[in-house]
């Protein structure tokens, strides 16, 4: 699994990532952060398997394949947490969502 072949996924990896990064301190942000709480621990889970992820992409580890369907299930996760929020007009848990689930899809479709 070579970084050339997989420059989809790795961009949508370091996408979620930046993403989740920046929904969890947006959320440290908000009036009510207490409310926002598993959305900030699925933000940095997110964040942190991606970037994971990645690296296990990038160098072509043959245990890129099992850490990818775990990252698609966080993605997954965190995207479901975030679109709990956007009602309340959080716009960074809106396209933090988008990012998770073009992210999960990635990663499904090279697992």
């Amino acid at each position: 699994m070579a970084h050339e072949q997989n420059r989809e996924l790795l961009n949508a990896l370091s996408e979620c990532a930046a993403e989740c990064n920046h929904c969890a301190t947006a959320c440290l942000e908000e009036q009510d952060v207490k409310m926002l709480a598993k959305c900030i621990k699925l933000d940095l889970d997110c964040a942190g398997i991606c970037q994971l992820a990645a690296s296990y992409v990038a160098r072509g580890s043959d245990h890129a394949h099992h850490l990818l369907k775990e990252c698609a299930e966080i993605c997954e996760a965190c995207a479901q947490e975030c679109e709990k929020h956007v009602a309340h007009g959080m716009e960074h848990c809106r396209t933090c969502a988008e990012a998770c689930r073009r992210c999960a899809e990635a990663c499904l479709q090279t697992a």
